[in-house]
């Protein structure tokens, strides 16, 4: 039997209940899997943390996610937790950069039944998670923001040449698996030293793996492309921002933002987290739709059965992966898709598929 360590952290708004949500059909599913066992550790996060520890990251989170094999993230509402926790790194970016989560990986894709905008799209988005423009990311020290004078902002942005060589491979070892086709989304014909050297060096990177096309766009140009042809593109290697934002636009495309799964992924450590905020507005009415966050929980899950070399654990992402899929395409969908189920309903249905 082979025994594994995940923790989860349901966050703030919505998080609680589609983290509950999600861990009942993953806990469900692990029933048709003997050989596999899992240590799923509880970690206060958000404003439960901040009731109980003071703080919305308390000190002994870090050590505890150490040693776990992985982590299920619920969303947080940091723009609403007290000032004196304004000026710090919200928890995901703290976790994040902890442990040098470099990868955010974020499929997107059609699912049968499921209203959409487009016909057909089954790709991948690779972004860079740690430098770019976001504030939280770009310095060793400091937001990288700066307010020199009144009316006068200034932002910098990081971009190193180790970062995209790591995100490139990741890219170019996942089109491997899939269709051996990745493009490049840069800006490098205005931001020259930055997203040129980001460009520059996939391109380089990508001179290892001859059997994979490569390309490279824009990102208005890209943009454009994902809404008119997003079947012909698998995956896409970009710069953080840029990546945030396609991502969101690929989740739409293929159906909702509540439905897109995410992973934060280092060399040592994966985390799952839905790429949806925490919808304060519609919290503890129980009408939040798991899908998102379920779906980060394939991959994770898909993500440690490469690392370790266990079947088992990728039969139990494939299991419930198709049981969410059989329960999307029946019809069975939350208010935000269309449909009456509530959280605990759609969840009790994906239970009942798997």
């Amino acid at each position: 039997m082979t025994s594994y360590r995940i923790a989860a952290l349901n966050g703030d708004g919505i998080g609680p209940e589609i983290t509950q949500a999600t861990l009942a059909v993953l806990k469900a599913a692990l029933k048709n899997h003997p050989e596999l066992q899992i240590e799923w550790l509880r970690l206060p996060m958000g404003f439960e943390a901040i009731e109980s520890h003071g703080h919305p990251l308390p000190s002994f989170v870090l050590p505890e996610l150490q040693n776990c094999h992985g982590w299920i993230l619920g969303p947080h509402d940091c723009a609403a937790y007290p000032e004196e926790f304004q000026s710090e790194l919200n928890p995901s970016g703290t976790i994040r950069k902890h442990f040098d989560l470099y990868a955010n990986l974020r499929p997107a894709r059609k699912i049968p039944g499921l209203p959409s905008v487009v016909e057909a799209i089954d790709l991948v988005i690779a972004r860079e998670n740690t430098e770019g423009f976001y504030a939280d990311r770009n310095m060793h020290w400091g937001t990288g923001e700066f307010l020199p004078v009144p009316g006068v902002a200034l932002a910098v942005g990081v971009f190193t040449e180790k970062a995209a060589e790591r995100i490139a491979h990741t890219a170019f070892q996942l089109a491997r698996s899939r269709r051996n086709h990745v493009s490049i989304v840069h800006k490098a014909n205005v931001l020259r030293a930055t997203t040129g050297l980001f460009l520059k060096t996939c391109r380089r990177v990508g001179e290892q793996y001859p059997q994979v096309r490569v390309e490279d766009y824009h990102i208005d140009a890209m943009a454009a492309h994902l809404v008119r042809r997003p079947a012909e593109f698998d995956v896409i290697v970009t710069t953080n921002m840029f990546g945030d934002i396609l991502s969101d636009l690929t989740a739409e495309l293929a159906g909702s933002l509540g439905t897109g799964g995410s992973v934060n992924a280092g060399d040592r450590h994966t985390m799952a987290q839905a790429i949806h905020g925490g919808a304060p507005d519609i919290a503890g009415k129980g009408v939040a739709n798991p899908t998102g966050l379920l779906r980060s929980s394939v991959l994770l899950f898909q993500r440690l059965a490469r690392q370790h070399d266990d079947p088992g654990l990728e039969a139990l992402a494939n299991t419930v992966d198709q049981a969410l899929d059989t329960t999307l395409t029946s019809g069975v969908h939350t208010p935000d898709l269309g449909g009456t189920a509530s959280t605990n309903e759609f969840a009790q249905a994906v239970i009942a598929r798997l």
